[in-house]
């Protein structure tokens, strides 16, 4: 099965309004969760999560989470209320990273169309270093549209790979009124309690 039977709607597991990413307005259960703002995420054992910041605006851009020996980086983003974006900013990432001359492969997977990226690094003199792998996996909601951005044993591992899957599934995306541009950066924000230190970006 390929991305290509997809069309511009929403891109989202049928199951998303019981299964996640959930909405707020979606959360039925009471559960202790971090609050980020337009991020929030259940709390579970083993978890450790910090903010990257944007170093020419100090702007909270993601939140990243290390979990056993994965990863998973957090991004939400406004979208239209009828339409997804995901099919979108997908085309545009596989234009982007073909430009850096890394690769990119399309592919379904459990929640939906993803990307399989094998993204160039570059040393401080702007010359080739190695590559990074990174699964970029997306889903549409209600006026939000949420990205994630899997490294670690999580690329390789199917055990690893579900643990990430349903931490994504476990976030709840708040979306407030204010009107908002498709696709700029939801807002998020430094949390109460104890949370590492915002990594600059």
């Amino acid at each position: 099965m390929t991305a290509e039977i997809f069309t511009t709607d929403k891109s989202a597991p049928a199951d998303r309004r019981s299964a996640g990413p959930l909405d707020v307005s979606e959360v039925r259960d009471v559960k202790p969760y971090v609050d980020f703002g337009a991020i929030r995420i259940q709390s579970r054992e083993g978890l450790e999560m910090r903010l990257e910041v944007e170093e020419s605006t100090s702007r909270i851009v993601a939140v990243s989470i290390d979990y056993a020996s994965s990863s998973l980086q957090l991004q939400a983003f406004a979208a239209p209320k009828n339409e997804g974006v995901w099919h979108e900013i997908r085309a545009q990432m596989k234009e982007s990273i073909a430009a850096q001359g890394g690769q990119t492969q399309e592919q379904i997977g459990s929640l939906g169309p993803e990307l399989i990226s094998k993204i160039p690094l570059t040393d401080e003199n702007g010359n080739l270093s190695g590559h990074r792998l990174a699964r970029f996996i997306g889903v549409d909601g209600p006026k939000w549209f949420l990205r994630g951005v899997v490294g670690g044993a999580a690329l390789t591992d199917p055990r690893a790979a579900a643990d990430i899957d349903d931490l994504f599934r476990s976030v709840v995306v708040v979306r407030d009124d204010v009107p908002m541009p498709p696709k700029d950066l939801l807002p998020l924000t430094l949390p109460a309690g104890t949370v590492a230190q915002p990594r600059v970006s």
